[in-house]
């Protein structure tokens, strides 16, 4: 079920590079990658983005702003969203650096509303 609900992500996300179900661990549940995705790593890099979701969640509750949804890192060679599922999980979608943001935060949203009830605490 979650291969083809990420596979159709990239289908209607330009310049999608890749998405993948993340644990707040590092540890991937499931991903699906482009061709460029997969020369450029992407599953390393989205464990190693797990840290900034893990700090962003704290900053966010020490300071009484709430939980974190959504964490967008733009980089000279691609783009990463990151949308939480609940609080051991997150998607990461990796674009190219013209890729089409709003779609793929669009894409997300979508995504998260699909799996909330099972990535349900």
């Amino acid at each position: 079920m979650f291969k083809e609900l990420l596979a159709s992500i990239i289908e209607r996300t330009e310049g999608c590079l890749g998405v993948l179900i993340m644990g707040t661990d590092g540890i991937a549940v499931e991903k699906v990658l482009a061709e460029e995705g997969k020369e450029a790593n992407l599953d390393i890099a989205a464990a190693e983005f797990t840290s900034l979701v893990r700090g962003a969640q704290r900053a966010g509750s020490d300071l009484g702003l709430g939980s974190l949804r959504e964490l967008v890192v733009s980089l000279e060679g691609s783009i990463i969203l990151m949308r939480l599922l609940s609080r051991e999980y997150f998607v990461v979608l990796a674009l190219s650096p013209d890729g089409n943001i709003g779609r793929g935060r669009f894409e997300l949203r979508k995504v998260e509303l699909q799996l909330a009830n099972e990535f349900a605490v």
